[in-house]
């Protein structure tokens, strides 16, 4: 492909993804900037909240052509919370959230979120991670739960094969999971980066699952 045609569909690429966020209502795509080289989309600038980050990278994912993203976005917070603030609305947001465990605990330094602990399902850890994203002064999460799961490998195959026939995005004839152990690896094509991502989301809320390592190619 010679390097004139590459930099239209670069051009191409760099222009849906900005229409994109302009999109979106919960992105001010004022303050972010769009790259795009063969494909790999990197956003960086600055957004109010961890929430918003978070929604642009979705924004994102969800563009035709987008073989990979780097999210360099800075969170700017509109106006200050001290970490123990951030700590005692978590706290309250992880207790209230039916699906998050009471061994989950909480860390805040600086504004960024740590949750360590223990979970019986990969959504409970997801979920965690999703109560306290969204709150106000929150910079980052690092979610450290551990998944620790008490069912057969031939349950969470079962599991997975089911869920992946449900999700419309994916072809479930052109994707393989492979199980072992705890571990899921996924393997096949997609047209999107959006559904590579909801192939892997619907492998993760199996029963059990630890790990999955998506090994999906797009073919558009």
């Amino acid at each position: 492909m010679g390097t004139s045609l590459l930099g239209q569909i670069d051009t191409q690429l760099h222009d849906a993804v900005q229409r994109q966020l302009e999109w979106d209502p919960e992105i001010d795509a004022s303050r972010i900037a769009v790259v795009a080289s063969e494909g790999v989309v990197t956003l960086t600038g600055f957004v109010h909240t961890y929430a918003a980050k978070l929604a642009a990278e979705r924004s994102v994912k969800r563009v035709g052509g987008v073989r990979a993203f780097a999210n360099d976005l800075q969170v700017a917070l509109r106006g200050a919370r001290t970490d123990p603030e951030i700590a005692l609305d978590a706290v309250h947001a992880l207790r209230i959230h039916t699906r998050v465990p009471n061994t989950v605990t909480v860390t805040v330094r600086e504004g960024f979120v740590t949750l360590e602990g223990v979970a019986d399902w990969t959504f409970q850890k997801v979920a965690a991670g999703l109560a306290v994203a969204l709150l106000d002064g929150v910079k980052g999460v690092s979610n450290l739960i551990e998944v620790r799961p008490n069912v057969s490998e031939g349950q969470i195959q079962g599991a997975i094969d089911e869920a992946l026939r449900r999700v419309a995005e994916v072809d479930a004839q052109h994707v393989r999971a492979s199980v072992n152990g705890t571990i899921v690896t996924l393997s096949g094509h997609v047209r999107s980066l959006h559904g590579k991502q909801e192939a892997e989301r619907a492998a993760c809320a199996a029963p059990g699952i630890t790990r999955v390592d998506n090994l999906i190619v797009m073919i558009p």
